[in-house]
């Protein structure tokens, strides 16, 4: 008798794998854009350190560690993966990498994924090592809920992936992604918790603030190491940022553009 036959990865699966493998040696050659995507959420929380010092944090139940440690992987968020796949999706559809990819066998959406795996699995690994590296070396700790750091670390990497998407469809060039890229990156880096918590901010503000696309993600991934969110308000900012995330995916499938802007 002979044995059991051996189980092949699906085809989709097969071609995923081949285009993010082609999307990994292509980003590996852009010096450029690893040394932001790798150095710039390494080095920017030392940066803001005096600045958390002074907010007195520890009144508001949040200690120095982790909000460097939410800012390190805030800055993941937005240099790892948000900003490296704008350069990345405006270079391939200029290069005509998405036009001629649509001719084959992959779907619109393999293709958006495949391009987007390895930054969401660089900003992913990051996010991990930041983890361990800030509870050893900033003492905070180990996470009072790992299951909501967890849930927010895949909220922040899928919506940075499917806003990627969307600014480089407003995009005319590689060049003019640095700038295009700009507004979403301030308004996340002072409003949504990355820089300093929103928890130190007026209440009016905070509860603002607490609506900007990347906020529901900072607040999981802060909250799973304090411990201070209740579940309604956990799920308060699960279900803003799914809110977000179906609205981006929608906005990518109205607007995306395949082909050069001209």
């Amino acid at each position: 008798m002979s044995g059991p036959a051996l189980k092949t990865p699906a085809p989709s699966a097969r071609r995923l794998r081949a285009l993010a493998r082609a999307e990994l040696a292509l980003l590996g050659r852009n010096r450029g854009v690893v040394f932001t995507a790798l150095a710039v959420p390494l080095a920017l929380p030392f940066s803001v350190r005096p600045a958390l010092d002074r907010t007195e944090m520890e009144k508001h139940g949040v200690s120095v560690g982790a909000a460097m440690l939410t800012a390190a992987i805030g800055f993941s968020f937005l240099f790892a993966v948000y900003t490296s796949l704008v350069n990345a999706y405006v270079a391939r559809r200029e290069e005509l990498v998405l036009k001629r990819l649509r001719t084959g066998e992959l779907s619109d959406t393999e293709i958006l994924v495949g391009t987007a795996l390895p930054a969401v699995g660089l900003g992913l690994a990051q996010a991990l090592l930041l983890c361990a590296g800030c509870a050893v070396l900033l003492h905070a700790g180990a996470p009072a809920a790992p299951y909501l750091t967890l849930l927010g670390l895949v909220a922040g990497l899928v919506l940075c992936a499917a806003l990627a998407a969307l600014t480089a469809s407003f995009t005319r060039t590689v060049e003019s992604g640095q700038v295009t890229a700009l507004p979403l990156v301030f308004v996340s880096m002072i409003g949504s918790g990355i820089t300093f918590p929103t928890e130190v901010m007026p209440d009016r503000l905070a509860s603002v603030c607490e609506l900007l696309p990347l906020s529901p993600a900072i607040r999981l991934v802060r909250a799973g190491w304090t411990g201070q969110l209740s579940a309604y308000e956990a799920l308060g900012a699960a279900a803003t940022a799914l809110a977000w995330a179906v609205l981006a995916v929608f906005a990518v499938r109205r607007w995306f553009r395949w082909e050069p802007r001209r």
